[in-house]
């Protein structure tokens, strides 16, 4: 039984409601929507009844659209099955249909192609033959003109020249041509058409220089484009320029004829103090003219000559080479005439200025002008003419304007820097500057040594650079070093006739023979102006080895004429001095000026000098040998100079306790003795010792001070160890003794010297034998210091003991028993030692150890000990 449904699920029962998107749940709810609904209002117990035969109902239905959709879709399969054999067979067609298309058009492209081949080559023949006719045509009108001019016809080409440009461009075509013609031609006529010819030529090129003068008078820049244009068909336009270029106003009114010779800058220009001049007066304005003149010629020249950039370098040229090289010229006369460093520092401030005068031209660099079509028709037609000459335009070479301001810079300054002219000038000026600075230092010391009586280094110099001054005017040559030699006689007033010298007898001051770090400043800073302008005015690959030659002329400069100078002197005033005269401690001062000196030296020369050779490995390595060879010159006379210093303080120590009297330690007024601080050898010792420490410590420092109080310290020593052997002393004297050795010690405390204190601590021990009471002598002697030497060699000393004849036998008998039950140790000294001054065994032991860490060591000299640092 058929169960007749809702009309809102009938609804819901059409095949539309599962097109699209469907949901089970939804679709379920809305069939069951009102059963439910109904199933709620009754107050029974719930009945599927409804429900189930709503569904089957549902469901019978959902199954019949099933059937139908298939019934469809099986129908429409078959459509489309019949459509895809309909479809494919036209699509077969339409293949072959397209196949025969393309074909077609591969049979028209290849006929296109022969077609076009065929084409070009008729279009070949075609402009062979419009060329072919081009030239007969042109050797056509050049033999009718020609024969016009042999007949002194001129009237076609007058008639060609009045009809304007066109014209008078096409009588210069003609006229180059024939110009070229007559030349080859060999008639009997030829000399005289020649003439015509040439006559005509240069009437005709004269007409178009007046044109174009004219019209560059009236400030007609497009006729003058037409007579620049003209001239360049005609002969390449060079007399065009040149009209140009010679009538311009920046050479007719010349710019600056004479240098300002009251300009400030001549005042101070040879003044090595003064800073090196920036700007001239004339030379800005000159080139500032210039940098206006080409802003404004720059428009001008593109506006009026189909080859601009040409014409911009021939107007350049003719500034360099005659504006500016005049006024340049002048410049360095003026400055040649007043000194060599003018004249180096009017080059550099010139080089400088134009360096920056070609950057700013660079910046109106001027584009080629491409030809047009005609033009190059023109041009290719005329190389391929009868003559086959290129014109003159086609023959330039094509630079641009900054190569052009390159060489241009670089041949303004080549007569100046060229070889060696400019090095020779440079080591020459700062030869002649370092002589007249330290001409008055040179005069005080030669007098000072020939005072002295003694052949110095520097005399030795003297005759060795007069010799090579005294090349030099023999041979006629003349190298940098011959050069500064005579520099050097001529400006210090050195001369090789020593007699002369000692007739001029002129006042000397002190001051003029000092060191002075100044001095030096002075030298290194002049230095490195005359470097830097090297490094401006050379190439760069001559920046090394002239680094190096610079180099050398500093240090003939400083270490010899200088440093070396001063310490001979003072050598000589320490070996002439009168020994019985307390020594000059300005040695030290000397020295210490020395040091000084050389640390500015060295760090210039690692700071300034070395880094501009780091190009040249070789160089770099020979400056550095050099450099050290020449400090370690300057080091060693240091030393010897430091070593005599040392020797005649020792002498004069010695001559100091020589003043000691006999019975200072053994005085026979007790009372006048206690009053007494210390003996007067004692205090002139100290006086003098605490003077070298002050000036040591004043004038030195580090190891090089270290050194040199050490060698005071120990010959003082040694001297104080013979001293103590020669003078008796009583009881009351050893107290007397003890404060002198007491002084000594704290003396040579204060020296701050580690090694030095045990040794005087030993002196003052020893010196304590003398205040020890018999009965524990021997025990004394066995401890501490002393108990490290052989009692015998003590002897000595205990002899001056004023009671030793007392109890001499009982201090024998005992140390042969204590000699037998001696240490190993003790009798290898005792076997080594076999004499009788303590001095020669503190020289024996030198190198034991005597205190905690520390050598007991003897230098024997400080030659080599001397150093200064900054070296390369």
């Amino acid at each position: 039984m058929q169960i007749e449904l809702d009309h809102a699920v009938e609804s819901q029962l059409t095949l539309g409601t599962f097109e699209g998107k469907f949901d089970v749940k939804d679709f379920v709810k809305s069939v069951s929507e009102k059963l439910i609904a109904q199933s709620k209002t009754s107050s029974g117990p719930f009945d599927p009844k409804p429900f189930i035969r709503t569904f089957e109902a549902a469901v019978d239905r959902l199954i019949a659209i099933r059937k139908d959709v298939q019934v469809k879709t099986e129908q429409l399969e078959k459509s489309v099955r019949v459509a895809e054999r309909e479809y494919s067979k036209k699509m077969a067609e339409l293949n072959k249909g397209f196949e025969g298309v393309g074909s077609s058009f591969a049979m028209m492209e290849s006929k296109l192609n022969e077609v076009g081949k065929t084409a070009i080559r008729i279009g070949e023949k075609l402009e062979s033959v419009h060329i072919e006719r081009q030239r007969a045509q042109a050797a056509r009108d050049l033999i009718d003109y020609y024969n016009q001019f042999s007949r002194g016809d001129t009237t076609r080409l007058d008639a060609l020249k009045k009809e304007g440009k066109e014209g008078r461009r096409q009588v210069a075509v003609i006229l180059r041509r024939l110009t070229n013609v007559a030349r080859e031609v060999d008639l009997p006529i030829a000399e005289k058409t020649r003439e015509n010819i040439d006559k005509y030529c240069e009437k005709f090129e004269k007409d178009m220089l007046y044109l174009f003068d004219k019209c560059y008078r009236k400030g007609d820049p497009k006729m003058m484009h037409h007579c620049a244009q003209t001239l360049l068909d005609f002969n390449g336009g060079a007399s065009c320029v040149q009209v140009y270029v010679n009538q311009h106003d920046f050479f007719i009114n010349k710019i600056q004829e004479h240098v300002d010779r009251y300009d400030v800058l001549w005042s101070t220009v040879s003044t090595p103090d003064e800073s090196p001049p920036r700007t001239e007066s004339g030379l800005a304005e000159l080139f500032g003219e210039i940098r206006a003149t080409m802003a404004q010629e720059s428009q001008i020249v593109q506006a009026v000559f189909p080859n601009p950039p040409l014409v911009m370098q021939v107007f350049l040229q003719r500034v360099f080479a005659q504006s500016i090289q005049q006024y340049i010229e002048q410049l360095l006369n003026k400055g040649a005439s007043i000194s060599g460093l003018a004249y180096l520092r009017m080059l550099q401030l010139i080089h400088v200025e134009t360096s920056l005068l070609v950057d700013d031209l660079k910046k109106h660099e001027l584009p080629s002008v491409t030809p047009s079509r005609s033009s190059s028709l023109e041009a290719a037609e005329f190389r391929k003419s009868i003559t086959n000459i290129p014109s003159a335009a086609h023959g330039m070479t094509a630079t641009t304007v900054s190569a052009m301001l390159e060489a241009a810079m670089e041949e303004l300054f080549m007569p100046y820097t060229e070889g060696q002219k400019y090095l020779d000038r440079e080591s020459k000026s700062l030869t002649e500057l370092y002589a007249s600075l330290l001409s008055n230092f040179t005069q005080y010391h030669i007098k000072t040594q020939r005072e002295k009586g003694k052949t110095s280094m520097f005399d030795r110099m003297v005759d060795r650079l007069g010799a090579a001054a005294a090349n030099t005017s023999i041979t006629g040559t003349s190298t940098t070093s011959a050069q500064a030699a005579a520099a050097i006689m001529r400006i210090g007033g050195m001369m090789t006739d020593r007699a002369h010298e000692r007739a001029l007898e002129e006042p000397m001051r002190e001051e003029d023979g000092i060191l002075s770090a100044d001095t030096a400043e002075n030298m290194l800073r002049w230095h490195a102006e005359a470097v830097g302008r090297c490094v401006e005015l050379s190439a760069q690959n001559d920046v090394p080895k002239y680094t190096f030659i610079f180099l050398k002329v500093l240090s003939e400069a400083i270490a010899n004429s200088y440093l070396e100078v001063a310490i001979e002197t003072a050598y000589a005033r320490i070996e002439s001095a009168d020994p019985k005269v307390e020594p000059n401690l300005q040695a030290l001062d000397m020295i210490h000026s020395v040091d000084v000196i050389c640390h500015l030296w060295q760090r210039y020369v690692n700071v300034a000098l070395f880094p501009l050779a780091a190009a040249s490995v070789t160089i770099r390595r020979e400056m550095s040998v050099f450099n050290n060879q020449t400090v370690s010159r300057v080091e060693g006379a240091v030393n010897n100079l430091l070593q005599r210093f040392t020797d005649a303080i020792i002498s004069w120590l010695s001559i100091q306790l020589g003043k000691q009297k006999k019975n200072d330690f053994k005085p026979r007024n007790d009372d006048q003795s206690f009053a007494r601080v210390n003996t007067e050898p004692c205090i002139l010792c100290c006086e003098i010792l605490e003077k070298v420490r002050d000036a040591a410590f004043q004038n030195m420092s580090g190891k090089n001070r270290e050194v040199f109080l050490s060698e005071i310290g120990v010959s003082f020593h040694s001297l104080l160890l013979d001293h103590l052997r020669k003078f008796p002393v009583s009881a009351t004297g050893g107290l007397m003794l003890a404060k002198d050795l007491k002084s000594y010690q704290d003396t040579v405390t204060s020296f701050n010297v580690p090694s030095l204190l045990e040794r005087y601590e030993f002196i003052r021990q020893l010196g304590n034998v003398f205040l020890v009471r018999p009965e524990i002598l021997r025990s004394y002697i066995t401890e501490n210091y002393l108990g490290r030497i052989d009692s015998s060699l003590l002897k000595p000393y205990l002899a001056q003991r004023s009671d030793w004849v007392q109890f001499e036998n009982r201090y024998n008998e005992s140390s042969e028993m204590d000699d037998t039950v001696s240490d190993v140790t003790t009798k290898g000294l005792k076997d080594r030692f076999k004499m009788a001054r303590l001095s020669m065994m503190m020289k024996e032991l030198e190198g034991l150890k005597l205190g905690d860490g520390i050598a007991m060591t003897i230098p024997s000299g400080i030659t080599n000990s001397f150093s200064m640092t900054g070296r390369g």
